[in-house]
């Protein structure tokens, strides 16, 4: 086998699906997936949740090889040949996968590699709210009233590894049966809450609640929380989404 050193090989397949980065499928005697990132703090991110999950035996795909520090960025992960879950089975099959996942501790909130490290998870919340104005200064008499809301709210809990990118697409089925939990490159550590919440939006979920009967453990501040998170997800579209249809939702369920 070739060594794999970031570059598109010869007769590799492009199997990109619009976002940001490019993916090729390499097939041959030991099929891979390469990934170039345009941000390398992402790729760095992905490597480093890739290795952790490993260590947890989770579900996810195996790391080959990274480099974020090339140009462009890479990491190079095993081929998944399996089936996207659908619609109607998704909350379902992700109780399982995404358990294992929320089981994971970490030692500061916020992403895992590239990127700054937050001592609380309150801390990490302030600075995405801070990136998210940044972005959209209009919006910032919304992101006043969630930050209020932020530390008004108890969210001192120990870090858990979170997806933090809960979609259609990203979990997929095996021929074995069992599920796997795709494209870590926004992975965090914090309150599971939030990936539940990320998940109601990217859903479209008028009430974050109808998700959390997916959550590993809850507590009496779990409906407070989730709706919380809710929130601040919408204002992560509302402000970043170079989508016009995703953008001008998260605009109108802001507060």
């Amino acid at each position: 086998m070739t060594a794999i050193d970031g570059r598109v090989p010869d007769g590799a397949r492009e199997i990109t699906t619009g976002q940001a980065n490019r993916v090729w499928q390499i097939d041959g005697p030991a099929p891979y997936v390469l990934k170039h990132y345009g941000d390398p703090a992402r790729a760095a991110n992905e490597a480093a949740a890739l290795a952790l999950l490993a260590q947890h035996q989770a579900p996810a795909p195996k790391l080959l090889g990274a480099d974020p520090g090339a140009r462009p960025a890479w990491t190079a992960q095993s081929a998944v040949h399996a089936e996207p879950v659908p619609a109607d089975r998704l909350l379902h099959e992700l109780t399982v996968p995404l358990a294992a996942v929320h089981r994971i501790p970490g030692p500061h909130a916020g992403r895992l590699a590239g990127a700054r490290r937050h001592r609380t998870w309150r801390d990490y919340l302030h600075n995405r709210i801070d990136t998210y104005t940044a972005a959209a200064p209009d919006l910032t008499p919304a992101a006043a009233a969630l930050r209020r809301e932020l530390d008004a709210t108890d969210t001192d809990t120990e870090p858990r590894l979170l997806h933090h990118d809960l979609q259609l697409g990203h979990l997929v089925r095996l021929p074995s049966g069992s599920t796997l939990l795709l494209d870590w490159e926004l992975a965090a550590f914090g309150d599971p809450l939030s990936d539940l919440a990320r998940l109601a939006v990217r859903l479209d979920l008028p009430d974050p609640t109808d998700v959390l009967h997916l959550a590993h453990q809850t507590d009496p501040a779990a409906d407070s929380r989730i709706r919380l998170y809710w929130r601040i997800h919408q204002l992560a579209d509302a402000a970043l989404s170079t989508d016009p249809a995703v953008r001008q939702r998260g605009r109108a369920r802001l507060p």
